[in-house]
């Protein structure tokens, strides 16, 4: 995947609570590969990527179950 500087990203709600509720001991994961990339240089569509391509308009959706984990309050919880 491909991200401009502050676009939301990241794991959806499985693989979140799966990694961090997971014993944390070294795991090997075979048959399986990503690549993200993030640039703080904007990046830009192309005429064919914006008219021609399709679309995922449903990218959003995967974050939809995430709770808030986070409250910003000072100290250890």
């Amino acid at each position: 995947s491909l991200h401009n500087m502050m676009l939301p990203h990241g794991p959806d709600k499985n693989a979140f609570e799966g990694a961090s509720n997971a014993e944390l001991k070294p795991e090997k994961l075979d048959n399986t590969m990503s690549f993200m990339f993030e640039t703080r240089f904007p990046q830009h569509l192309t005429a064919f990527a914006a008219k021609e391509a399709p679309l995922q308009d449903d990218y959003i959706d995967c974050w939809s179950d995430l709770e808030k984990k986070f409250d910003g309050t000072p100290g250890r919880k």
